[in-house]
């Protein structure tokens, strides 16, 4: 489709400063197209106050906000929580567990204004872009996409300040706060200025906003309790809560203790490293939780099966291939393993730190009459001979050979 084609654009719409300026842009690069804004509520808090006046004064021609933080949980944090998903090791997905219900929703916006396109703000060096893109080709295989970072004159995020100045455009950065951020529900993000370089250590005290340092927690532990039901968390201290309202609480409460501070090298999808400072703290409780009420509900088979689809399962979301026959199955192989993965769990929460205080399950499969040093009835020690022998074979058999071919 060229250019004079498009008259209506959807765009995805942060307030930020890539969006900020992507409106006017579009206007006037597509013959003063008309643009929606679309801004999904994931959980942003403030940084959607005064997003409406401040997208209709810079060009858009309306904004809608759409509240998905219950969808957000529900359908998108609570399976990958179930599988275990985790990227590299240590980051719990935050960014990514957003983007393809986002995509999703522009595409069903854009359905419904009869848009001729879709826009986003992601650079062409980033994951997000991937994410939003693989997302809306699920839904609209044929749909044009607008990728300003890829084709505009600006190289830099200065170039975007500078832009954003000679248009007057309004921004809550400026040049010395000009981290790249990502917030929602679930996590936040810091990247960009001091972090690219590993030789620094992040200036904790000045880009934290979800909790302190372990330092600066209590001297005194925090113990909590969290129920689940066939691996989702549904009660706190014996409350019930609802997704949203249970990662807002466990955010407090390890944000206060200086739980979920990431710093982190990794490989992006697109091919380079990148280096940033995640918070999530209580997503942290949550997966630490969950895994260690796995430990007495699942037989070793399949929890160590399972290990390997939890990495696959954070590969998947990380590469933005939600929407794919894959995923769906990996989706019903997590949900069948989870239908036991019912309990209790008390925590211990000092200083950054999480242990478990104590585990329950009435599906447990945790004996400790077996387990017992002491005397049992059910376990002969004398058996263990026998097993030996035979689970040794091959390497007896091996070492047996070898020396046979030295002589």
């Amino acid at each position: 489709m060229e250019t004079k084609d498009i008259k209506k654009v959807i765009l995805a719409y942060s307030g930020g400063l890539d969006t900020s300026i992507i409106i006017p842009w579009l206007k006037e690069n597509y013959n003063n197209c008309e643009v929606v804004a679309v801004s999904a509520d994931v959980g942003q808090g403030t940084e959607l106050d005064g997003l409406e006046e401040k997208a209709i004064k810079t060009g858009a021609s309306k904004l809608y906000i759409l509240d998905l933080k219950d969808e957000f949980v529900e359908d998108y944090i609570y399976p990958c929580l179930k599988a275990n998903a985790i990227y590299e090791d240590v980051y719990l997905l935050g960014t990514a567990f957003a983007r393809p219900l986002i995509g999703q929703k522009l595409v069903e916006i854009a359905k419904q204004e009869g848009a001729d396109a879709i826009c986003h703000g992601c650079t062409g060096k980033g994951n997000d872009q991937v994410r939003f893109e693989l997302a809306i080709k699920a839904f609209a295989p044929d749909m044009p996409i607008i990728a300003p970072w890829r084709t505009w004159e600006l190289k830099s995020r200065d170039d975007e300040i500078d832009y954003a100045e000679a248009h007057n455009i309004p921004l809550k950065i400026s040049r010395e706060t000009n981290y790249s951020k990502d917030k929602n529900l679930w996590h936040l993000s810091h990247e960009g200025l001091d972090l690219e370089d590993p030789m620094n250590e992040p200036q904790y005290d000045d880009i934290l906003e979800m909790g302190v340092t372990p330092e600066q927690a209590p001297d005194t532990p925090t113990y909590i309790t969290l129920t689940f039901e066939k691996g989702i968390p549904t009660a706190l201290n014996g409350e019930k809560l609802g997704g949203q309202a249970m990662v807002t609480k466990l955010n407090e409460i390890g944000g206060a203790n200086g739980i979920g501070i990431i710093d982190m090298v990794e490989n992006r999808l697109v091919g380079m490293k990148s280096r940033g400072v995640y918070e999530t703290p209580g997503g942290t409780i949550l997966y630490k939780a969950h895994q260690w009420l796995e430990s007495i509900c699942l037989d070793k088979e399949t929890m160590h099966y399972k290990q390997g689809v939890g990495i696959k399962f954070g590969e998947i979301l990380y590469n933005g291939q939600w929407f794919t026959p894959l995923r769906e199955a990996l989706s019903a192989f997590v949900d069948k393993t989870s239908e036991t993965v019912s309990g209790e769990v008390k925590i211990k929460l000092y200083k950054g730190n999480l242990t478990p205080a104590s585990i329950s399950s009435p599906y447990t499969l945790y004996s400790e009459q077996i387990a017992s040093f002491g005397e049992d009835d059910s376990y002969d020690q004398n058996d263990s001979a026998g097993f030996i022998n035979l689970y040794g074979l091959p390497i007896k058999v091996k070492a047996i050979m070898d020396e046979k071919r030295k002589k």
